[in-house]
C-alpha cells in the first residue's frame, strides 16, 4: 500500500473533538449539486446566522463552472433542504441547481425541466421508488476485499463468491456491509426517503432503494442519497462506483432498477392502467435507452446483453410477470392483487433520476395513444 492510500485510511476519531466544540447559533449549510456529467455530485460549505427553518431561508450562491476549458460563475439555487448527517444538528444539507447568467439550468442540471412535467401530471399522483445499485473498490482499484491479482477465483472460498448472489451474507461472499449500513442510517437521518439495502451478486456489489417518493422528490432524494453515499465512502477510504459495467471482463451490472405507479395503477382494476402504460413504453424502447444512462445509452449497450439471468435485451422490448429478464416487469403480487406498480429494470447505475422519472411520465401519462406515434421522440429531448 503507498503512503498516500495509507494516509487516507488514518482512523477519523480525532474529529470528534473539533465536532464537540461548542458553538453559538451559527448553521453550516453545505452546497450539493450534480457536475456536468450528469454522474457526480460537487458541494462546498458556507455559515448561516441561524438554522434555516425551511428551503427559503437558504440564499442562493456563486460557484465555478469549466465550459471548453474556461471557468464562469453560475448561480446554486436551492432546491431540497436536508439534516446534515456529519456535522449534526443544526446543519444542514442543501441540493441546489445550477443556472448560468441568464438564469437558465445549465447543464446536466435537469431539476427544473423534470419539475414542470411533474406539475403537469400531479392529478395522476406519480409515486417512485428507484434501487440503487453500486460497487465499492479500494484506492488501489481493486474491488474492495478482493485478492490483489484480481478474478478469476477458482478455488476454496472465492469460487463460492462468484456464485453468492444477492442477499448474501457471510465474510467469505460480501464486503462492505459496515459501509452499507452506515450510509443506511445517515439517509435516515437526513431525511432521505430509503426504504432498505441489501447485498448484490457481485461481492463488494451493493444496492439500497428509495421511496416511495411522489413527483419531483424521487430525484431529489435519490441525489442526496448518492451525496451522502460518497462521503460516508470517504471516511472509510473506500470508493463507491455506480458504472453501469464496475468490472469490464466479469458477468456483473449495476443497474437503477425503477418503480412506477399512479393513483389509477393503485386503485381498484388498477392493472388494465399498467398494462397500457407498458404497452406505451414498448413503442419508445430505443428513445428510453437515450435517457437511461448519462452516455446516450452506450453504457446500458454493455449491460442489457441478456446474456444473464437478471438483465434483458438492450435491442428488444420484453415485458412479462415475475420475471427478471425482462426490460418491464410487472410482480407477482401486481398480477394477483390486480393493481398496484410496474418495475423498469433499464436504467443504468448512473443514470440521472430526473431524467428517467420525467421519461416514464412523459411517456405513460402523456403521450399518444395512437399506433403511430414512434417518431415522438421531442418527449424524452433534454
Amino acid at each position: 500500500m503507498s503512503v498516500l492510500s495509507e494516509s487516507l485510511c488514518l482512523h477519523k476519531t480525532v474529529k470528534k473533538h473539533y465536532l464537540s466544540l461548542a458553538k453559538d447559533a451559527e448553521c453550516l449549510v453545505t452546497y450539493v449539486w450534480i457536475d456536468k456529467t450528469g454522474e457526480s455530485v460537487l458541494s462546498k460549505t458556507k455559515t448561516l446566522n441561524k438554522e434555516p427553518a425551511g428551503i427559503k431561508d437558504i440564499p442562493e450562491w456563486s460557484a465555478g463552472w469549466m465550459i471548453d476549458g474556461y471557468s464562469i460563475e453560475v448561480t446554486l439555487v436551492p432546491v431540497r433542504m436536508f439534516r446534515d448527517p456529519f456535522t449534526l444538528d443544526p446543519n444542514k444539507l442543501v441540493l441546489c441547481e445550477v443556472f448560468d447568467s441568464s438564469y437558465e439550468p445549465i447543464g446536466s442540471n435537469q431539476h427544473s425541466k423534470c419539475a414542470q412535467v411533474m406539475e403537469e401530471v400531479k392529478e395522476f399522483q406519480p409515486w417512485f421508488g428507484m434501487e440503487q445499485e453500486y460497487t465499492l473498490f479500494g484506492l488501489d482499484g481493486n474491488p474492495l476485499g478482493w485478492p490483489p491479482q484480481g478474478y478469476p477465483f477458482t478455488r476454496g472460498m472465492f469460487f463460492i463468491v462468484l456464485f453468492s448472489g444477492s442477499c448474501a451474507v457471510g465474510i467469505n461472499k460480501v464486503y462492505g456491509r459496515d459501509i452499507s449500513i452506515c450510509h443506511y442510517k445517515a439517509c435516515l437521518y437526513a431525511g432521505v426517503k430509503i426504504c432498505g439495502t441489501n447485498a448484490e451478486s457481485l461481492p463488494s456489489q451493493w444496492e439500497f432503494q428509495v421511496g416511495p417518493c411522489e413527483g419531483i422528490e424521487m430525484g431529489d432524494h435519490l441525489w442526496m442519497a448518492r451525496y451522502i453515499l460518497h462521503h460516508v465512502c470517504e471516511d472509510f477510504g473506500v470508493v463507491a462506483s455506480l458504472d453501469a459495467k464496475p468490472i469490464k471482463d466479469q458477468n456483473g451490472t449495476s443497474g437503477c432498477h425503477t418503480n412506477f405507479s399512479t393513483k389509477k395503477m393503485r386503485s381498484e382494476g388498477g392493472l388494465q392502467f399498467i398494462k397500457e402504460a407498458i404497452r406505451r413504453l414498448g413503442k419508445r424502447h430505443f428513445q428510453h435507452l437515450r435517457v437511461y444512462d448519462p452516455h446516450g445509452g452506450a453504457d446500458n449497450m454493455s449491460r442489457l446483453t441478456s446474456s444473464q439471468g437478471s438483465t434483458s435485451s438492450f435491442n428488444d422490448f420484453s415485458t412479462a410477470t415475475a420475471c427478471r429478464n425482462v426490460s418491464v416487469r410487472i410482480p407477482g403480487h401486481v398480477s394477483q392483487n390486480g393493481r398496484g406498480y410496474f418495475e423498469d429494470r433499464r436504467p443504468a447505475a448512473n443514470c440521472d433520476p430526473y431524467m428517467v422519472t420525467r421519461a416514464l411520465v412523459e411517456t405513460c401519462l402523456l403521450g399518444s395513444t395512437g399506433e403511430d406515434d414512434d417518431d415522438d421522440e421531442k418527449i424524452m429531448a433534454p
